[in-house]
């Protein structure tokens, strides 16, 4: 089952934290000292917040998946529509290990198809990665430069 993904910078993450906390009447599921994170059923959406000096806004949008299937399933369909994807694979991102896929629509939001399969001590920047992004979890240097801000 696919569940919505919705990431927004913020200037405050403790008063975000208390908003969105009161919006959604929960508590985050993971919180750190960059970011948050709810995994809501009603909506079924993996909301997330970070504070990591990028413009406030939303950063990204995207649809999670339950397996690798299902993300080949994603990233096949834009690319059969002619879109360029930027694949990840065994990537560290928002404290999360993930294979993702990536698109930007035509008027330049990114999007994030992903798959995540375990958990992650930092938020994603490795040496890996920035040869990939310079030192960005998400997307290429194309994108990050569309949106200026990682996930």
């Amino acid at each position: 089952m696919k569940r919505m993904h919705v990431h927004v910078a913020v200037d405050d993450l403790s008063k975000s934290i208390g908003f969105y906390s009161t919006l959604f009447g929960v508590e985050p599921s993971v919180v750190k000292d960059d970011y948050a994170k709810w995994m809501l059923e009603d909506p079924r959406v993996n909301f997330a917040i970070s504070a990591r000096g990028v413009t406030p806004g939303v950063d990204h949008i995207g649809i999670q998946v339950d397996d690798r299937a299902e993300l080949a399933v994603l990233s096949d369909r834009l690319k059969a529509a002619g879109e360029h994807t930027f694949d990840q694979e065994a990537t560290n991102c928002c404290y999360a290990k993930s294979d993702k896929s990536w698109v930007s629509d035509p008027s330049g939001l990114r999007w994030e198809t992903f798959f995540t399969h375990g958990e992650a001590t930092t938020y994603g920047e490795d040496a890996s990665e920035e040869k990939q992004s310079s030192g960005a979890c998400c997307g290429t240097e194309t994108t990050k430069t569309k949106a200026a801000a990682c996930c």
